[in-house]
Protein backbone atom coordinates (compact mmCIF):
# COMPACT_ATOMS: atom_id res chain seq x y z
CA UNK A 1 0.00 0.00 0.00
CA UNK A 2 2.55 2.41 0.79
CA UNK A 3 4.95 1.46 -1.84
CA UNK A 4 1.87 2.05 -4.69
CA UNK A 5 1.19 5.65 -2.65
CA UNK A 6 4.92 6.81 -3.55
CA UNK A 7 4.68 7.69 -6.96
CA UNK A 8 1.16 9.74 -6.37
CA UNK A 9 3.26 11.46 -3.45
CA UNK A 10 6.30 12.23 -5.34
CA UNK A 11 4.11 13.60 -7.86
CA UNK A 12 2.19 15.65 -5.92
CA UNK A 13 5.52 17.38 -4.61
CA UNK A 14 6.82 17.95 -7.78
CA UNK A 15 3.41 19.48 -9.12
CA UNK A 16 3.97 21.73 -6.30
CA UNK A 17 7.09 23.16 -7.75
CA UNK A 18 6.78 26.59 -8.33
CA UNK A 19 4.66 27.98 -4.83
CA UNK A 20 6.76 28.20 -1.84
CA UNK A 21 2.99 28.28 -0.34
CA UNK A 22 1.38 24.99 -2.40
CA UNK A 23 5.10 22.89 -2.03
CA UNK A 24 5.04 23.43 2.02
CA UNK A 25 1.02 22.25 1.88
CA UNK A 26 2.24 19.29 -0.29
CA UNK A 27 4.88 18.09 1.79
CA UNK A 28 3.10 18.33 4.73
CA UNK A 29 0.22 16.13 3.79
CA UNK A 30 2.81 13.61 2.61
CA UNK A 31 4.42 13.45 5.38
CA UNK A 32 1.26 13.03 7.28
CA UNK A 33 0.74 9.90 5.64
CA UNK A 34 4.71 8.73 4.69
CA UNK A 35 7.10 10.66 6.86
CA UNK A 36 10.43 8.49 5.96
CA UNK A 37 9.66 8.48 2.62
CA UNK A 38 8.63 12.02 2.28
CA UNK A 39 11.60 13.18 4.36
CA UNK A 40 14.06 11.24 1.37
CA UNK A 41 12.26 12.37 -1.45
CA UNK A 42 12.59 16.53 -0.10
CA UNK A 43 15.85 15.90 1.16
CA UNK A 44 16.91 15.11 -2.33
CA UNK A 45 15.28 17.97 -3.71
CA UNK A 46 16.39 20.52 -1.38
CA UNK A 47 19.82 19.72 -2.66
CA UNK A 48 18.88 20.35 -6.02
CA UNK A 49 17.42 23.94 -4.81
CA UNK A 50 14.01 23.20 -5.57
CA UNK A 51 12.94 23.39 -2.01
CA UNK A 52 14.43 25.53 0.30
CA UNK A 53 15.75 24.40 3.35
CA UNK A 54 13.86 26.02 6.37
CA UNK A 55 10.63 25.70 4.56
CA UNK A 56 11.52 21.84 4.00
CA UNK A 57 12.16 21.39 7.57
CA UNK A 58 9.58 23.53 8.86
CA UNK A 59 6.73 21.47 7.09
CA UNK A 60 8.62 18.07 7.71
CA UNK A 61 8.29 18.75 11.12
CA UNK A 62 4.08 20.29 10.66
CA UNK A 63 3.26 17.19 8.69
CA UNK A 64 5.05 14.44 11.30
CA UNK A 65 3.39 16.71 14.48
CA UNK A 66 0.28 16.69 12.91
CA UNK A 67 0.55 13.17 12.35
CA UNK A 68 1.42 12.34 15.97
CA UNK A 69 -1.26 14.30 17.04
CA UNK A 70 -3.91 12.87 14.92
CA UNK A 71 -2.98 9.08 15.77
CA UNK A 72 -3.70 9.89 19.75
CA UNK A 73 -6.43 11.15 18.94
CA UNK A 74 -8.14 8.62 16.81
CA UNK A 75 -7.26 6.16 19.68
CA UNK A 76 -8.77 8.39 21.89
CA UNK A 77 -12.38 8.93 19.67
CA UNK A 78 -12.14 5.21 19.24
CA UNK A 79 -12.46 4.21 23.27
CA UNK A 80 -15.61 6.37 23.22
CA UNK A 81 -16.94 3.89 20.72
CA UNK A 82 -19.48 1.03 22.10
CA UNK A 83 -18.32 -1.67 20.38
CA UNK A 84 -14.87 -0.92 20.89
CA UNK A 85 -14.95 0.25 24.76
CA UNK A 86 -15.06 -2.95 26.62
CA UNK A 87 -11.45 -3.59 24.92
CA UNK A 88 -9.99 -1.06 27.46
CA UNK A 89 -10.04 -3.88 29.93
CA UNK A 90 -10.07 -7.21 28.39
CA UNK A 91 -7.70 -9.77 28.56
CA UNK A 92 -7.52 -9.84 24.60
CA UNK A 93 -5.67 -6.39 24.76
CA UNK A 94 -3.93 -6.84 28.63
CA UNK A 95 -0.59 -8.03 27.68
CA UNK A 96 -0.15 -5.37 24.94
CA UNK A 97 -1.47 -2.82 27.37
CA UNK A 98 1.17 -4.49 30.15
CA UNK A 99 4.39 -4.33 27.57
CA UNK A 100 3.35 -0.86 26.61
CA UNK A 101 2.91 0.22 30.28
CA UNK A 102 6.36 -1.19 31.24
CA UNK A 103 8.34 0.54 29.29
CA UNK A 104 5.86 3.15 27.47
CA UNK A 105 8.62 6.50 27.31
CA UNK A 106 11.07 3.99 25.56
CA UNK A 107 8.46 2.66 23.22
CA UNK A 108 7.23 6.14 22.29
CA UNK A 109 10.32 7.60 21.25
CA UNK A 110 11.59 4.08 19.38
CA UNK A 111 7.84 4.61 17.26
CA UNK A 112 9.18 6.67 14.56
CA UNK A 113 12.37 4.31 14.48
CA UNK A 114 11.40 1.08 14.12
CA UNK A 115 8.93 0.59 10.96
CA UNK A 116 5.59 -0.19 11.42
CA UNK A 117 5.53 0.52 15.31
CA UNK A 118 4.38 3.88 15.51
CA UNK A 119 1.06 3.34 14.28
CA UNK A 120 -0.16 0.71 16.91
CA UNK A 121 1.53 2.24 19.87
CA UNK A 122 0.03 6.16 19.19
CA UNK A 123 -2.95 5.03 18.68
CA UNK A 124 -3.12 2.68 21.59
CA UNK A 125 -1.68 5.75 23.83
CA UNK A 126 -4.66 7.54 23.44
CA UNK A 127 -7.08 4.66 23.21
CA UNK A 128 -5.72 3.76 26.80
CA UNK A 129 -5.59 7.23 27.76
CA UNK A 130 -1.75 7.53 28.63
CA UNK A 131 -0.97 11.15 29.86
CA UNK A 132 -0.96 13.44 26.98
CA UNK A 133 2.24 15.48 27.93
CA UNK A 134 4.30 12.52 27.69
CA UNK A 135 2.89 11.12 24.79
CA UNK A 136 2.83 14.64 22.88
CA UNK A 137 6.68 15.54 24.00
CA UNK A 138 8.22 12.12 23.58
CA UNK A 139 6.69 10.94 20.13
CA UNK A 140 7.75 14.88 19.20
CA UNK A 141 11.63 14.53 19.90
CA UNK A 142 11.79 11.25 18.45
CA UNK A 143 9.82 12.52 15.18
CA UNK A 144 12.18 15.57 15.00
CA UNK A 145 15.55 13.63 15.96
CA UNK A 146 14.64 10.58 13.31
CA UNK A 147 13.82 13.09 10.09
CA UNK A 148 16.22 15.75 10.91
CA UNK A 149 18.65 12.66 10.46
CA UNK A 150 17.27 11.16 7.73
CA UNK A 151 17.09 14.71 5.57
CA UNK A 152 20.50 15.34 6.48
CA UNK A 153 21.61 12.02 5.15
CA UNK A 154 19.04 12.49 2.04
CA UNK A 155 20.40 15.74 1.41
CA UNK A 156 24.14 15.12 1.99
CA UNK A 157 23.26 12.25 -1.12
CA UNK A 158 21.34 14.75 -3.26
CA UNK A 159 24.72 16.79 -3.19
CA UNK A 160 27.02 13.94 -4.19
CA UNK A 161 24.43 12.39 -6.69
CA UNK A 162 23.84 15.65 -8.30
CA UNK A 163 25.47 15.02 -11.35
CA UNK A 164 24.29 11.29 -11.49
CA UNK A 165 21.21 10.05 -14.02
CA UNK A 166 18.00 10.74 -12.93
CA UNK A 167 16.65 6.77 -13.08
CA UNK A 168 20.02 6.07 -11.18
CA UNK A 169 19.91 8.55 -8.39
CA UNK A 170 16.26 8.39 -7.78
CA UNK A 171 16.53 3.98 -7.83
CA UNK A 172 18.76 4.88 -5.38
CA UNK A 173 16.57 6.36 -3.17
CA UNK A 174 13.50 4.37 -4.19
CA UNK A 175 15.95 1.09 -3.19
CA UNK A 176 15.91 2.99 0.74
CA UNK A 177 12.29 3.77 1.06
CA UNK A 178 11.75 -0.12 0.24
CA UNK A 179 13.97 -0.97 2.87
CA UNK A 180 12.06 0.98 4.94
CA UNK A 181 9.03 -0.39 3.95
CA UNK A 182 10.07 -4.19 3.99
CA UNK A 183 11.45 -3.50 7.69
CA UNK A 184 8.11 -2.36 8.81
CA UNK A 185 6.47 -5.43 6.92
CA UNK A 186 8.80 -7.51 9.00
CA UNK A 187 7.85 -5.82 12.25
CA UNK A 188 4.48 -5.90 11.65
CA UNK A 189 4.39 -9.88 10.91
CA UNK A 190 6.57 -10.61 14.13
CA UNK A 191 4.84 -8.42 16.54
CA UNK A 192 1.32 -10.30 14.83
CA UNK A 193 3.28 -13.90 15.35
CA UNK A 194 4.00 -13.22 19.44
CA UNK A 195 0.26 -12.01 19.60
CA UNK A 196 -0.68 -15.44 18.25
CA UNK A 197 1.41 -17.07 20.28
CA UNK A 198 0.71 -16.19 23.95
CA UNK A 199 -3.02 -17.28 23.66
CA UNK A 200 -1.71 -20.36 22.07
CA UNK A 201 0.23 -20.78 25.07
CA UNK A 202 -1.89 -19.97 27.35
CA UNK A 203 -4.48 -22.72 25.88
CA UNK A 204 -1.98 -25.32 26.45
CA UNK A 205 -1.18 -24.24 29.89
CA UNK A 206 -4.97 -24.57 30.66
CA UNK A 207 -5.22 -27.99 29.14
CA UNK A 208 -2.13 -29.47 31.36
CA UNK A 209 -3.66 -27.87 34.46
CA UNK A 210 -4.84 -30.05 36.57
Amino acid sequence: MAIRMLPFFSHLIGGAVGSTVLLSLAVMFCAFFLEDATTVIVGVLAADGTISIPVALISLYAGIITGDVVLYAIGWIARTHPRLAHYIDHEFTAPFRAWLESRYLTIIFSGHFVPGLRLTTYVASGFFRFPLSKYISTAIASGLLLETTLFTLSYLFGSLSSTWVGEVRWGIAAIFILALFLIARHNILMYRARKNYVPASGNGADIHTP
